[in-house]
Formats: structure tokens, C-alpha cells, sequence
């Protein structure tokens, strides 16, 4: 598979069984209300009520209802045009009115037709029972999803005055847009999913028929309290099941385990500048080469730059210490790679390898999986072919010239203008060469080095990667980080089959962040289309394929707070509610380690819809729920986990005095 086409997937992401099931999954968001005594539930009747039902017996608290009427438009009620309460408070949505131009008249017939069954319902399900006195009290209200949230608008407005301590609105299923408007209007706002694209509510559900007035009476009069058998505390049972894991690094027998035969050992990172992440992976590849015959590392860096750490752990090239080595790294972010922890690792590859030179065995080498390095590709393509054949290096320079017009690391502005027919698509001439290169290779490798050849053809790969990427850059944001997560994973395939030899298949480790690393099959955006490094990988090798996933809830990080911006150490907040980052925090272990691959409790409760934290290069703590936040299932995510508890920022090879200075004060408000 190439990376010239994108993967779109656009059907319906069926998340729960059902809406008991959505209302269990609620639930363990919702803990950390358990031990709130004033806590009251209320089901949005009638969808959310059966939600609603499974929230208040997990949390031991009493369950109600809000009804709640939809005014839908005249001929058509299913598209809302505002709510009515049962205080009588009508929510209108003025826009729509207008649009439709409905009259006053028409408005008060609709509402009076929705009074009626309103309160007809309020009959039915209550049995001549008041509603709750909600006053002072921490009211959930929950309904099955939201569309447009006109319901739980008039609901929300309606409970507001009857002033309660604390209002929470809980949902399965919601758009981003509607959880990040209802996230600014009450105290909390959990949604389980946000599917993109979203359509209907009942596109999360693989049974939504409807709930008829008997199941809503029924649920109604079922105690919460004390009618169910109490679920184990997630906490306790994870508790339980974790291992020890002193610096992030789990018992040997445990990683022997998980390893097993794997020909690819995935390790991730939930941020690009935490120093135990970094030292953590280190350790844990350099016991898989040493120990296990690890051909070497692949990491989220650029090839060319890469390839120049290759040259010196394996004794060859001109660098003649780690840090010279490691020059290369120059595009931003430098201090990704060019840092204390990497530095350390490479000059441990190096005697590695010196050693085993000595005693007759092949190397262990350093590769570049990123297509970030356009016009530094191009550079090593020419001088190559300028070494081996001047006049395929004379074509060459023919053909790259296209790219002249562009300053050498502004690749964004190609992209723009060939995107956008404000200049000339190079993209003809990058497969030329590709395809030139391809078909000389038989006479080109009889030149010269084999190796130097292959570096030559897989940055020809990347020139052609890159130039599609930056032309995807400005359409869809699916399709370009589709091309870049394709482009590593072929980028990797080829690696490996060039490290190979008969009988002896490559097995490499690869180093990127949580958010290649992991399956993006188990994460809201699949249903955008969006995929990763490592579901491909699973999706090619199957068994021999390992992933493993870093988190941690505080400390400090190394990142800029724009695209080319200063390396800053950043003060990490502690983790969101309902996150999977405070549940292994509430573990209370400095480091663990969770198998996540195999049937078990540990495995039910990690393939919970969760939000997982990402911090990249760019972190912007003041609205960190929308840039750094996303609904995953870790356990078919990952196949297990390392937390380290509270971590410090990476410290670059060359800090300035903007990271010198020190953490950014936490001075950002608490309720985003």
C-alpha cells in the first residue's frame, strides 16, 4: 500500500450494544460522583431514562425523570425548531423560526399539542408521584444523545431554576460542537463519543428502537438503591492487576511476555518532550537488541537526519561524537531528537555495535520513518546520483528544480499554491525520478554501496511522499495525516525487508507517539476516516505486530506553544475527570504497567470509552479538553500500558534561556 491514496471510511461507528449498555459506560465517567451524598439522576424521558437507570445504580443514587417535549416544524416533526419543559418553559430556536417563517399562532398550536402529551406522560410515569425536589443537589441529567441539544437546552434551563448545587449533563454520544457548547453552560459535561462525522444519535447504537412508556414506568419504580449488585471498583481491580514499573520499565518476564516472537515492538509517548518517556523507551530497546536480536530502532524522525545517526553507531561517517551526530535534527522540533535522553541511547548503540563488530555480528541501526525532509531528500538523491551517474544526476536536478521557486523548508507554501493552481504541481516530476531510480537500480547498486543506494531510493520515496502531503495539507486534514501515518508504515515494510535475511527476519522497534502508535480503530476519529502507523502495522503483521502506550497525570513538559516556536517547560495540568490518565493516577502506583491484550476485568474496564490525553510538539494548556483530548479504548488501543505517575520536561542538547527559565505558571482557569 502506498500512501498516494487515502483511506476514507464514512459509515456509522456503532459504538453500544444498546442503551443500557451506553449507560454503563456512562457510569464509570461518572465515578468520581459515587462518593457525592446530594448526587440525583435524571433521565431525559424516554431515551435516556434506560441511560439514566444504569448511571444512578452504579452511583448508588436516586433516580427521576425530566420530560421533556421536542417542538418539531410543521410537516415535518422530526427537525426541531425548539423544546418545551415541564415547568412550561419553551427554548426556541430563533434562526430556524425565521427560516421556516412560522407565525406566533403557529408556534402556541405547536406548543399546546406538546403540552398535552407532556403531561399525559408526566401521568403515565409517575403514578401521581411529584418530581424530586432537586434544590442543593448535584443533578446528572442524561439522555441516549444529542443532535442539536434542543431538549437538554430547555432541560438545563428548566433545572436552573429550581437551583440546584451542581448541574451535569451526561451523554453517550454527541457532536464535538454541541459537547463543547454545553461544556461552556454547565458545571460538567461528559460526553462518552463524539463521532465525526455525526449524523443521527442512533448511528451509535446497534439497537435503538424506541422506548415505550411501560419500560419507562417499569425503570421508574425498579430501586437504584440497593437494587443491583454493586460492580468492583475499577480502581481496586486495576490496583490489583499492575505491575511495577521502576523509570517506566516493567519486570523483564512481564515484556518477555508481551513480546513473545512480535518482529515489531511499537512504543509510544503521550508527549513529544517528557524526559522518563524517552528514558523508559530507551531501556526497554536496548534490552530488546541486546537480549532479543532487535535489528534496530525506527523513529517518527526524517530519514536523511535519521540515516546520519545510522552512519556513526555503525562506526562509519565522519560525526565523531553523539552530539555531532545528531546535528542533523535542525527543523523544528529539534529538541524532539537533539536531547540528553537520545544522546545517551545513541552513544549506548554505538558501543553496542562496536562490540559486536568486533566478534563478527551485524549492527544494530538508527532509521527515520517521517517525510518531513522534502528539499533535504532531494540533496541526498542528487549527491547520490552525482557520485554513481552524473547524468541521471544532471536529471535529477531537471526535475527537482520544479521545487525552486519555494523557499528549501517552507514546503507548506508548494503545497499551497500547487493546492490552490497558484503554481505548478511537481508531482509529475517526483515520480519520474522515483520510477528512474527504480529502474536502474540493478546497475546503479553494481556501481557503488548497496546501502547508500537503498538511503538514495527511500529518500526518492520521501520527496514523492512529501510533495503529496503538502498538496493534502489544505484539503482534508484526515487525508494529509493519512498520507504521513501510510508513507512510515511503507516506509517500515521496506525497511524491514531490506534488513532481512534467510531465515532471519528483521524485528525492529518503533518510536512515535501514542498517537501513530496506537490503533486509531479504537478512537473516535476512525469515524472520520482517520487511521495510524500502528493499525496498519496490526492490519499487516497480525500477532507480530506489539503496541505499547505511555500516559502520565503530572510534571512537566518540553514544548512550544506555536508551530516554530521556542522549546518552553511547560507545567502539565492534572488530568481531566473520566480520562484514562486519572484513572491510572488514582492507582496510586509512581509506575505501573497493565496488560491490556487479553480477555480480563482489567481489559472490560480499559475498552470503556475514555478520553486519553496528547500533548505533540504544541501544548496549550487553556484549552487543553479541545487540543489535547480525545475518546479512545485503551485496551484495544494499545496491548498494555506504562503510567509513570508524575514526569519532568526533556531537556534539549541546547537549551535556551526561554526553557531555562522554567515552567509556565499555572494561571489557566479550571473549568475547561
Amino acid at each position: 500500500m502506498t500512501s498516494e491514496t487515502a483511506i476514507v471510511r464514512d459509515e456509522p461507528q456503532q459504538i453500544f450494544r444498546d442503551r443500557r449498555e451506553a449507560g454503563r459506560v456512562l457510569a464509570r465517567l461518572l465515578e468520581h460522583y459515587r462518593t457525592d451524598p446530594d448526587v440525583i439522576v435524571l433521565g431525559l424521558a424516554r431515551g435516556g431514562v434506560p441511560v439514566a437507570w444504569e448511571v444512578a445504580a452504579a452511583l448508588r443514587a436516586p433516580l427521576d425523570t425530566l420530560i421533556v417535549r421536542k417542538l418539531g416544524a410543521p410537516g415535518n416533526p422530526e427537525y426541531a425548531i425548539g423544546a418545551l419543559a415541564s415547568d412550561g418553559r419553551v427554548v426556541v430556536n430563533d434562526d430556524m423560526v425565521r427560516a421556516l417563517r412560522l407565525t406566533d399562532e403557529q408556534l402556541r398550536s405547536i406548543a399546546r399539542a406538546e403540552a398535552r402529551e407532556l403531561t399525559r406522560r408526566e401521568a403515565a410515569y409517575r403514578d401521581g408521584r411529584a418530581p424530586v425536589n432537586v434544590s442543593g443537589r448535584t443533578v446528572i441529567l442524561v439522555d441516549d444523545g444529542l443532535a442539536t441539544g434542543a431538549s437538554m437546552f430547555a432541560a438545563v434551563e428548566a433545572l436552573r431554576a429550581e437551583e440546584p448545587k451542581r448541574i451535569v449533563v451526561a451523554v453517550p454520544a454527541a457532536p464535538e460542537s454541541t459537547c463543547r457548547e454545553f461544556g461552556a453552560l454547565v458545571d460538567d459535561m461528559v460526553c462518552a463519543t463524539m463521532p465525526s462525522p455525526f449524523r443521527a444519535v442512533g448511528d451509535s447504537f446497534w439497537n435503538f428502537s424506541q422506548v415505550t412508556d411501560e419500560e419507562v414506568h417499569t425503570l421508574l419504580t425498579t430501586p437504584t438503591l440497593g437494587g443491583t449488585t454493586p460492580t468492583a471498583d475499577p480502581v481496586a481491580v486495576l490496583r490489583a492487576a499492575a505491575l511495577e514499573a521502576p523509570a517506566g520499565v516493567p519486570p523483564e518476564q512481564a515484556l518477555i511476555d508481551l513480546v513473545g516472537d512480535a518482529r515489531f515492538v511499537l512504543i509510544g509517548e503521550s508527549s513529544h518532550g517528557t524526559a522518563e518517556f524517552y528514558a523508559a523507551r530507551a531501556a526497554i530497546t536496548g534490552w530488546l537488541i541486546s537480549e532479543h536480536g532487535f535489528t534496530g530502532v525506527a523513529c517518527e524522525a526524517d530519514w536523511p537526519d535519521a540515516y546520519r545517526v545510522d552512519r556513526y553507531v555503525r562506526g562509519l561517517g565522519t560525526d565523531n561524537s553523539p552530539t555531532h551526530a545528531l546535528s542533523g535534527f535542525e527543523r523544528f522540533p529539534a529538541w524532539m531528537w537533539r536531547n540528553t535522553q537520545v544522546r545517551e541511547f545513541v552513544e549506548w548503540l554505538r558501543l553496542h555495535n562496536d562490540q559486536r563488530r568486533r566478534t563478527g555480528h551485524e549492527c544494530a541501526g538508527f532509521y527515520g520513518l517521517d517525510l518531513y525532509s522534502m528539499h533535504r531528500s532531494m540533496r541526498r538523491v542528487i549527491e547520490y546520483l552525482e557520485r554513481v551517474d552524473p547524468a541521471a544526476a544532471r536529471r535529477a536536478v531537471q526535475r527537482y528544480a520544479c521545487f525552486d521557486r519555494v523557499s528549501e523548508e517552507d514546503g507548506q507554501a508548494y503545497g499551497f499554491a500547487a493546492a490552490f493552481g497558484a503554481g505548478e504541481s511537481c508531482q509529475a516530476e517526483v515520480v519520474r525520478q522515483l520510477v528512474d531510480l527504480q529502474r536502474g537500480a540493478v546497475d546503479l547498486i553494481g556501481t557503488g554501496d548497496g546501502e547508500a543506494h537503498f538511503d538514495a531510493l527511500r529518500n526518492a520515496w520521501t520527496v514523492r511522499d512529501a510533495e503529496a502531503y503538502y498538496r493534502a495539507m489544505f484539503g482534508s486534514r484526515v487525508n494529509s495525516w493519512n498520507l504521513r501515518d501510510q508513507h512510515m508504515a511503507d516506509t517500515l515494510d521496506t525497511l524491514t525487508e531490506h534488513l532481512s535475511r534467510p531465515g532471519h527476519p528483521a524485528r525492529i522497534v518503533v518510536w512515535a507517539h501514542n498517537s501513530h502508535v496506537g490503533d486509531a480503530r479504537a478512537t473516535e476519529m476512525a469515524a472520520d476516516g482517520q487511521l495510524s502507523l500502528g493499525q496498519l502495522v496490526r492490519e499487516r503483521h497480525g500477532k507480530h505486530c506489539r503496541t505499547l502506550g505511555f500516559t502520565t497525570a503530572t510534571g512537566t513538559v518540553t514544548a512550544a506553544s506555536r508551530w516554530d516556536g521556542a522549546a518552553e517547560r511547560k507545567a502539565v495540568r492534572a488530568p481531566l475527570p473520566s480520562s484514562i490518565e486519572e484513572l491510572l493516577h488514582d492507582i496510586g502506583m509512581p509506575a505501573l504497567y497493565l496488560r491490556t491484550d487479553r480477555p480480563s476485568d482489567v481489559a472490560e474496564i480499559l475498552r470503556i470509552p475514555r478520553l486519553e490525553r496528547a500533548i505533540g510538539v504544541i501544548y496549550q494548556p487553556g484549552t487543553e479538553r479541545q487540543s489535547h483530548y480525545f475518546h479512545t479504548r485503551a485496551a484495544e488501543r494499545y496491548d498494555a500500558i506504562i503510567h509513570i505517575d508524575h514526569t519532568t520536561a526533556l531537556e534539549p542538547l541546547v537549551p535556551d534561556s526561554t526553557w531555562s527559565a522554567g515552567t509556565t505558571p499555572e494561571t489557566y482557569p479550571t473549568g475547561l
